[in-house]
């Protein structure tokens, strides 16, 4: 996995490389940066380029230089096995090269990148190399074996309930969460034309006064700026709050009434696992894929039409008043979890990896 930035896929690799290193004897994670590599277990081999830097790299420049390390890896050790979360087509076209075995994992919706018919074209003769594709939800699976003609196999995103409830429990003072009968609101998610936040904040620019919400925006990316014109152009500078991406966002989330996400494609957004976990009530874009599924077409949490601010606003202020509602909706998800068990998942990955190793 080439470039690591903290999101929901470097959760899953971290999460499933430190279950498979239990069941493998060798292990080796090639990524461009050592930023993320305390969160492995050492007895993971680890390839970095670099150390951590302020530099920015394009992604194109991470994925040359790992498909390099990679390359290097598979010459000296001849009977490799790959699995790829990152630059799926660069390394189905050097698992042909140097004859490796290859499991790759797509991670966003078809929605969101097959808008270019060159681009389809690639992927419709590339996806039949790999020995298996992984998605994440049911519904992306649908959507990606009809266009490509494939048959992927979907393996939930393994949860860790007990890691995620742990964290949640640091103490934590958020100012903008202060003050009587405060209607608390978190985000977190990249700050990306993907993740939409404009739709959330053109909602909840319109929450009546009476209501006293308050938004937690939590990220980092190239739409920060965007993000911060709205937010002072909109005289919203005293209820919104945006701060970088934390490595514990749990605490954040357990000081919450209310996780919003307004993405436009997922493939299965974690954070909404996590919010489940810690029990707060989801008002989710019904984008495709993964918030509907998750949510079970509404019974677990409530979805507004994608870039809708408006049908946004009347869940918002719909859930601010009816709470036990609310609690019904949260403690069903919470039971629902069940699906998305860590050791159920992990060990669904490990029996495809037997299978080519």
């Amino acid at each position: 996995m080439p470039s690591m930035e903290g999101g929901g896929v470097e959760k899953n690799i971290i999460i499933l490389s430190n279950y498979l290193k239990n069941h493998i004897d060798k292990i080796t994670l090639i990524t461009f940066d050592n930023k993320f590599n305390k969160f492995f277990d050492k007895k993971i081999k680890i390839l970095n380029s670099i150390e951590n830097s302020k530099k920015k790299y394009s992604k194109y420049y991470k994925y040359f230089i790992c498909l390099k390390l990679l390359w290097q890896e598979v010459i000296k050790f001849k009977n490799s096995s790959v699995i790829s979360f990152q630059a799926n087509i660069y390394c189905i076209m050097l698992s042909k090269i140097a004859n490796f075995d290859l499991i790759i994992r797509s991670n966003s919706s078809p929605t969101g990148w097959t808008k270019n018919k060159l681009k389809n074209f690639v992927f419709k003769k590339f996806f039949k190399i790999p020995k298996f594709i992984i998605v994440n939800s049911d519904d992306f699976k649908k959507e990606l074996d009809k266009i490509f003609n494939v048959s992927s196999k979907t393996i939930y995103n393994p949860l860790n309930k007990n890691e995620i409830v742990q964290k949640s429990k640091e103490r934590i003072f958020i100012k903008i969460f202060q003050g009587k009968n405060t209607l608390k609101l978190i985000n977190v998610a990249r700050f990306t034309d993907q993740k939409d936040h404009l739709t959330l904040l053109n909602a909840f620019k319109h929450i009546p006064e009476e209501i006293n919400a308050r938004l937690l925006l939590m990220g980092y990316g190239n739409n920060k700026k965007l993000i911060l014109d709205f937010i002072k152009d909109n005289s919203l500078t005293n209820v919104v709050k945006v701060i970088d991406y934390q490595n514990n966002p749990y605490k954040y989330i357990a000081k919450a009434d209310f996780f919003i996400l307004s993405s436009i494609y997922e493939g299965l957004p974690n954070v909404l696992l996590e919010a489940m976990t810690l029990k707060k009530l989801i008002i989710s874009s019904n984008c495709p894929t993964g918030p509907k599924e998750i949510l079970k077409n509404g019974k677990y949490g409530f979805l507004f039409r994608v870039g809708d601010h408006k049908d946004l606003l009347q869940k918002i202020i719909w859930c601010s008043k009816n709470k036990k509602i609310n609690k019904i909706r949260i403690e069903d998800g919470f039971k629902s979890l069940k699906r998305f068990d860590y050791q159920l998942n992990c060990s669904k990955y490990l029996k495809l990896v037997n299978k080519i190793i």
